[in-house]
């Protein structure tokens, strides 16, 4: 009879990939090792590979893991109200998301094309889904984008993605304050194509 899990199972991958995507993030997803991974967790090498075969099933449940909640709080969202509201709402909620998982974000960017194709697939699915809604809430704002709704959805995320490399908790702008600057930059920006 096969063994069962842990009742802290969950919690204990949970911790892995926090800890794990501090260590990615930090050295560098190609330079680090699952040994290295396991040190910085602060468990043993064998723990780790008890729960991940190896460095790309952590980094894909790291990844699947920050991306799901990204679609789950877009999708919460939901569509009613005005437009312009829908789309504070989304990037507030977007931005709640990315606070405290900026080495999840950070590998997001930097080492999801480094997974084989068939581990990148559901990754970009989510990717697409999330960028889907976005560019459904824009178009709403400004009906008949066409073909500029791509170029204008990706601008909206190149405002949001960058967050973490420059915002500091207490020093400036909240994520709060600098995602209504964001929505009202887009809101602005939409009238006037």
């Amino acid at each position: 009879m096969a063994r069962g899990l842990a009742r802290d199972h969950a919690e204990k991958r949970a911790a892995l990939r926090r800890g794990a995507a501090a260590y990615f993030a930090r050295e560098g997803y190609a330079r680090a090792s699952m040994a290295g991974a396991a040190r910085a967790c602060g468990v043993s090498k064998a723990l780790i590979y008890h729960y991940y075969e190896g460095k790309e099933a952590l980094l894909f449940d790291i990844l699947e893991e920050h991306l799901g909640a990204l679609v789950a709080a877009v999708e919460a969202v939901g569509r009613d109200g005005l437009p312009e509201a829908r789309l504070k709402r989304l990037i507030s909620a977007i931005l709640a998301e990315y606070e405290d998982a900026d080495a999840e974000h950070k590998l997001q960017l930097d080492a999801l094309a480094l997974l084989p194709a068939e581990m990148q697939a559901p990754l970009l699915s989510l990717q697409r889904r999330m960028v889907s809604i976005m560019g459904e809430a824009l178009e709403a704002i400004r009906p008949g984008l066409g073909p500029r709704r791509g170029a204008v959805t990706m601008s909206v995320f190149g405002m949001l993605n960058w967050v973490y490399m420059w915002h500091r908790p207490g020093k400036g702008m909240s994520r709060a304050d600098y995602g209504d600057l964001a929505a009202d930059l887009v809101i602005g920006g939409l009238r006037n194509l």
